[in-house]
């Protein structure tokens, strides 16, 4: 058994490296039986992709073990109510590349996706139509949204599945704030048999992403500013359809040209205007806006992501 082993891991040349131009050749050499062809392909791109960034700006040993130490904190920084990895991935627009390659190759928009973000939660609470995902008080105007769901010949979507969540007025999702209950601007939502779902919430802003750890410095570094512009997140799930996972941005955000992670598309820029008349729920004080969106969905695998937190 050793022995077939040795022989299954050796590469098919030898591993000796004469000098720095050997160095690629040689680990593509040993990664080259790799039984996986899809695993094959990407660790050869990456390592190829590496080595000739590590040539490009002659990396020098000390920033080499900067980056590693980078790659250290991220994952320190990581637990079940912050994702350090994705939040990196976001602030140098990688996620959104991954996104939009990903998305809107059959004719649709492919600006209709948009970044999952980390903050997504697996298990929203199911809410009515017309019901409220504001759990506990929470300051800010109050925001009517109503959204309609389509194929992409325009017809109504039932029994959509989507799921809403958003930061509080103050900057910080529920699973940041002790002051904010459970599940506090969260909610799961069903569309009808005309393809719509609507709900109560509160006007969101745009908020800092967190700074303390490895991003942080990264963002100080290169003198950029943390802020998103103020949105909402929705996932749209359906059996034998693509699922959509998305973000709607508020129009007229002095961040939507500068997003720190990318994520603003010219579709995503939303009907958000300050309520005229008869508000839609009694005993209103204060302003009130009203959100009206429409999402599409394609045709594909209906298939959850992994929940960035818990």
């Amino acid at each position: 058994m050793d022995n077939e082993h040795s022989a299954a891991s050796s590469p098919k040349h030898s591993s000796i490296i004469t000098d720095e131009g050997s160095v690629t050749a040689v680990v593509l050499d040993a990664m080259a039986d790799t039984p996986n062809a899809r695993l094959r392909e990407v660790m050869a791109s990456l390592v190829r992709h590496m080595h000739a960034f590590a040539r490009e700006v002659q990396l020098t040993e000390e920033e080499f073990d900067l980056g590693v130490d980078f790659l250290n904190r991220i994952g320190q920084a990581s637990h079940d109510s912050h994702n350090e990895a994705i939040l990196f991935s976001d602030a140098i627009g990688f996620s959104t590349l991954v996104c939009l390659l990903n998305n809107g190759r059959n004719g649709a928009t492919e600006t209709a996706s948009a970044l999952l973000g980390p903050f997504w939660r697996m298990n929203s609470p199911p809410t009515p139509n017309g019901g409220s995902i504001v759990r506990s008080e929470t300051p800010g105007p109050a925001l009517f949204a109503s959204c309609r769901i389509t194929d992409p010949q325009g017809r109504p979507l039932a029994g959509v599945e989507v799921d809403v969540w958003q930061a509080s007025p103050v900057g910080l999702y529920e699973n940041q704030d002790a002051n904010q209950s459970e599940m506090n601007l969260r909610g799961k939502f069903m569309t009808d048999p005309d393809g719509r779902f609507w709900f109560r919430s509160v006007k969101p802003a745009g908020y800092p992403v967190p700074t303390g750890g490895p991003v942080g410095d990264l963002l100080r570094a290169q003198n950029r500013h943390p802020y998103r512009p103020a949105h909402l997140h929705f996932l749209c799930f359906k059996s034998g359809y693509k699922t959509l996972v998305t973000q709607v941005f508020v129009g007229g955000d002095e961040y939507l040209g500068s997003d720190v992670v990318f994520g603003v598309t010219e579709h995503l820029i939303c009907n958000c205007r300050e309520g005229e008349g008869t508000p839609p729920a009694a005993h209103l004080a204060g302003p009130w806006f009203q959100l009206d969106h429409a999402f599409m969905m394609e045709l594909g695998e209906a298939k959850l992501p992994t929940p960035p937190i818990k």
